[in-house]
């Protein structure tokens, strides 16, 4: 099988000062699908995610893999929806095209980026193509929503009180969007049970959703 070209890397920051890389596959000007992934809870370690973005850029998506850092104050959220505001902002600049954007992360990135699905009012109504999610758990707060994607699931098949709205997601019906979960079955440290309590609640509430057990490690 041939090699695929190397894609370019460029190198961007957003509004909040954090670095993110900008894999752009060879090919053309415009139209590409995008991936915005996050990584974890490791303070500014998008280099860790390098040989992933890589390897999906050279199949013909921008990727972009920005820093952010779990320990600042808000532990990590406003570098989070900073990213995904400028990927939003900057995908066209890249070739890609802004209303094909994927969010994807490993570890708490991942439940960040199901977290966005699942809470629009945390990013001003958008939705994602679809979501990706590598090696994580889902029943803890994600880092881009202070709830967990779990939690955040059930309630928003409850009814709204029209008496006493709310001001949250929570009671809000979320369109459902595609959602691959990756979970290897080595992972000790966080295990794949984890991915597949998630994917059961998805799949129960009508979610496209599937689940893949590579034999692999929380690292892959």
């Amino acid at each position: 099988m041939p090699s695929l070209p190397a894609p370019q890397l460029h190198l961007a920051r957003t509004r909040q000062g954090k670095d993110v890389d900008v894999h752009r596959p060879e090919g053309p000007d415009a139209g590409l699908p995008v991936v915005l992934l996050w990584h974890g809870t490791s303070p500014d370690d998008r280099g860790v995610l390098a040989p992933l973005a890589r390897e999906v850029a050279a199949r013909g998506v921008v990727v972009a893999v920005p820093d952010w850092r779990a320990d600042a104050p808000d532990a990590g959220r406003a570098a989070l929806l900073g990213s995904l505001a400028w990927c939003r902002a900057n995908a066209a600049a890249y070739g890609g095209d802004p209303d094909r954007i994927v969010l994807a992360g490993w570890s708490a990135g991942a439940s960040a980026a199901l977290g966005v699905a699942l809470r629009p009012d945390v990013a001003d109504g958008w939705r994602p193509a679809a979501v990706v999610g590598l090696a994580s758990r889902y029943d803890l707060p994600a880092r881009t929503t202070g709830t967990p994607p779990l939690t955040d699931l059930t309630d928003s098949m409850e009814p709204v009180d029209p008496i006493d709205p709310i001001d949250s997601a929570a009671g809000r019906p979320v369109a459902p969007v595609p959602v691959l979960l990756v979970h290897g079955t080595e992972d000790t440290l966080m295990g794949p049970e984890h991915s597949r309590a998630a994917l059961a609640a998805l799949t129960a509430r009508g979610w496209p959703a599937r689940l893949d057990e590579p034999a692999a490690d929380h690292a892959g």
